[in-house]
């Protein structure tokens, strides 16, 4: 197919001092993008946020690429995989909001953040890159930073518990998948803004149609701050850090990438603990030095 046969690339550079100040950024918007989201809950459904947020950040994205003069419906055979990119995306989504009514939330971001190792097999096996031993072994000592800094799961375990588990890995393979179809299409030739649209076109639509289908309603005007955490979660995460992010994937290596969002859910317990005041515990800052020093392994450069 054609819009799926980009995946002859040169290989990627090392990541700059400025891409890896960018990741952190987009990490720690997207941590605190966690607290927003729970911020408006008690006024706003999740899927009902999540297809405002997608249907305000299409708006935001068609509004700027029409200013900044961007070709957004050139024809360039990237149809197929965005329209594949924005379903993914979309029954991601619900796959990890149907999984949160059955398994508690720090087993939940435990199973998610198996994406990396989804994104890194993917890319070892389709897009040509090439991991080290230590490479693998930062990605595992990233995750068991994340397993240290939200505790160890709970042993009340039991078959419904499993099952939410189970959504949510595959809600870490559609966020895996989101990453690989990008960087094995046209999409990663394409405006990075093509690629938002394509996501978030698609997805509003499900996301809207999910919404319905659970009955989510409305019990009240939102107030000042749901209207504060949808604009932040619209303008802000979809309107630019997702931008900024598709921009680094058409430069850099997808598995390092990917590996920095280990550093999100740190920054989300964090973030959780100042605005929320959510306990924090001291084997946060192990965790920490766990994440940066996966982090420093897979990146750090072959010895020649």
């Amino acid at each position: 197919m054609a819009s799926m046969t980009g995946a002859a690339n040169p290989p990627a550079p090392p990541l700059t001092v400025s891409a890896i100040c960018i990741m952190l950024l987009l990490c720690l918007s997207w941590g605190i993008n966690n607290v927003m989201v729970k911020l408006a809950l008690p006024e706003v459904p999740p899927l009902m946020q999540a297809a405002a947020r997608s249907v305000g950040g299409l708006l935001v994205i068609l509004i700027a690429s029409y200013l900044r003069g961007i070709p957004l419906f050139r024809r360039d055979g990237t149809l197929p995989a965005g329209l594949l990119m924005g379903t993914v995306f979309a029954v991601e989504f619900v796959l990890i909001f149907f999984g949160l009514q059955y398994t508690t939330a720090s087993r939940a971001v435990i199973f998610l953040y198996t994406a990396p190792f989804v994104v890194a097999f993917g890319a070892v096996n389709l897009l040509g890159e090439r991991l080290r031993g230590e490479q693998w072994a930062g990605l595992a000592l990233a995750f068991a930073g994340i397993v240290i800094a939200i505790g160890v799961p709970q042993a009340d375990v039991d078959a419904r518990v499993l099952f939410g588990d189970l959504l949510l890995i595959l809600g870490a393979l559609g966020w895996g998948l989101t990453t690989l179809i990008f960087k094995m299409s046209n999409l990663s030739k394409a405006p990075a803004e093509k690629t938002l649209i394509y996501q978030t076109g698609v997805s509003a639509p499900l996301l809207t149609l999910g919404s319905l289908g659970l009955g989510e309603t409305l019990a009240q005007v939102p107030g000042p701050v749901a209207l504060v955490s949808l604009a932040y979660q619209t303008i802000w995460v979809v309107g630019i850090t997702f931008l900024l992010w598709y921009s680094l994937m058409k430069t850099y290596a997808a598995s390092k990438l990917t590996a920095f969002t280990f550093v999100t859910p740190l920054f989300g317990v964090l973030a959780g603990h100042i605005v929320l005041d959510e306990p924090i515990s001291l084997a946060f800052a192990v965790a920490v030095a766990f994440v940066i020093a996966g982090l420093f392994l897979v990146n750090r450069p072959a010895r020649t």
